[in-house]
């Protein structure tokens, strides 16, 4: 039996593949809203929020979840994070207004990021915390205070041993200046803890941060100040591929296509960061984490559990309980991983010069695709005519295509790897982009040539039927007060 072509399957969650597969349901959402649309299910991104905090109730007591906002524009998940009772971090006045009007209120919003001084007037007036990046933020936050209520701040940090170098955060070397900053303005500034963000898989990155930040707290309270919260950001990693040893396969196959063995598998000879040299093929691909085969929850499960050598071995969640350590975490990626799809029409099929089929779809690589990154998942090709019956597919049946975009530019080409397809996709047919809530839907969205980002749609199964409406009406189910979709430890010690 010949072996199937090379192929990165996409991980689907089972709410997300029940709507796919209603197709009659499908279809009238194209024809009510039209094509292009984005698709988020804020059920899925409850079901991940549960998942983490079990993670974290198993053991760790005293936490606050923060969910990043700047992962996807959606009002759907602000307001489903808000009914779930957790907090948000949000990176920008917009994103902010969204919180307070999803019913967020100040002791449950946290404000990231850099920050001009207009900004910084509107989050001391609204009473919010402030997670600091830098010492001149920290100074203007208390020259602008005044002795009406405490400021609430986090201080951000940075420079850890041998971690990436980051643009965000105080140095280490710098913290001294923050105490004496802080020492000077408590009367203004009520200090809470310290932050980080790794951006970065490594396990022992964050841990050495953590470490760090452990470190940094026995200096604040020799500065007679009192932090009781450490923020370790996200940056928990997605898992895309529903097959992993395929994905390996497929690295390998393109890997072979570079040397120029074999048929090609990349447009105009992408090679996505790998180069060519002494008949080998070196390097990191720019698309190494959609590999990525550990979840959010075990990522921080394993973090949790680490031993921390300067601390006798105890774990991180035991030294966190030993020292009355509020630990804050701001899951973006994590929450809504899966809950999200991007729906698009084939408008024409075409074979270039080389044999080379291109599939033209009604959006652009910008509304699919974050920046410069390549999305190794195939989307998956639905008939246009949803009664069509599949026939059988012998080996010499698959079509290896790229999909293109709507734009006049040589560039919006959405997939730069190439695709096996079991069938010639033809005018009409649907197709899907897997797992494009965070950030690909909106980092890179753009309007050019006029042409407008795909409508964003809230998808809810209640009862026996599925419920569509737009992403801005979206009103979540009120939980009741025992209902553990409700998480109340949002309030523990460290809170302001």
């Amino acid at each position: 039996m010949t072996a199937p072509p090379p192929a990165l399957p996409a991980k689907i969650h089972p709410r997300v593949r029940a709507f796919l597969g209603t197709r009659d349901v499908l279809e009238e959402t194209l024809t009510r809203f039209g094509s292009p649309m984005h698709l988020v299910f804020p059920q899925v991104y409850v079901d991940n929020l549960q998942r983490l905090s079990a993670v974290l109730d198993q053991c760790l007591p005293q936490h606050r979840i923060c969910y990043a906002h700047k992962v996807n524009q959606s009002r759907a998940f602000v307001r489903a994070a808000a009914s779930a009772g957790i907090a948000i971090d949000v990176a920008s006045p917009q994103e902010l207004a969204a919180a307070i009007a999803a019913g967020f209120d100040p002791t449950r919003i946290e404000v990231t990021g850099p920050k001009g001084e207009a900004f910084l007037r509107e989050l001391i007036d609204g009473g919010v915390t402030i997670n600091v990046d830098n010492l001149w933020e920290l100074r203007r936050v208390s020259e602008l205070a005044d002795d009406r209520a405490e400021v609430p701040v986090l201080l951000r940090v940075s420079g850890f041993q041998d971690a990436a170098a980051s643009r965000f955060g105080v140095p280490l070397v710098q913290v001294e200046r923050a105490f004496e900053l802080l020492t000077a303005n408590r009367s203004r500034i009520r200090f809470l803890g310290f932050a980080f963000h790794i951006d970065s898989g490594e396990p022992t990155e964050r841990i050495r941060a953590f470490d760090a930040c452990l470190a940094l707290i026995e200096r604040a309270y020799g500065h007679g100040l009192t932090p009781s919260v450490l923020n370790i950001g996200g940056g928990f990693r997605q898992v895309f591929t529903a097959d992993a040893d395929r994905f390996d396969e497929y690295v390998i196959a393109l890997r072979t296509a570079l040397l120029g063995r074999g048929e090609p598998m990349s447009w105009a000879n992408n090679s996505f960061g790998y180069h060519v040299d002494g008949g080998a093929v070196h390097g990191i691909p720019v698309f190494h984490k959609y590999g990525n085969t550990v979840s959010a929850t075990t990522m921080l499960a394993e973090l949790l559990a680490a031993p921390l050598e300067r601390h006798g071995g105890r774990t991180v969640a035991q030294v966190a309980e030993d020292n009355l350590l509020t630990v804050w975490l701001e899951p973006g990626k994590a929450l809504v991983d899966h809950a999200g799809v991007t729906v698009a029409k084939v408008e024409f099929v075409k074979e270039l010069a080389d044999g080379t089929t291109v599939v033209n779809v009604d959006l652009s690589r910008d509304s699919v695709t974050p920046a410069d990154q390549e999305v190794m998942v195939d989307p998956i090709v639905l008939h246009g005519n949803p009664h069509a019956r599949t026939v059988d597919q012998h080996e010499s049946d698959w079509v290896g295509v790229y999909f293109a975009g709507r734009l006049c530019l040589e560039r919006d080409l959405i997939t730069n790897h190439k695709v096996w397809l079991p069938w010639l996709p033809q005018p009409g047919d649907v197709v899907i982009f897997p797992n494009t809530a965070a950030y690909h839907m909106d980092l890179s969205a753009a309007t050019a040539s006029m042409h407008p980002v795909p409508i964003k749609l809230a998808v809810e199964h209640r009862g026996d039927v599925f419920q569509i409406c737009h992403d801005h009406d979206y009103t979540p189910e009120a939980p009741a007060s025992d209902d553990p979709r409700r998480f109340s430890h949002v309030d523990s010690d460290g809170a302001p």
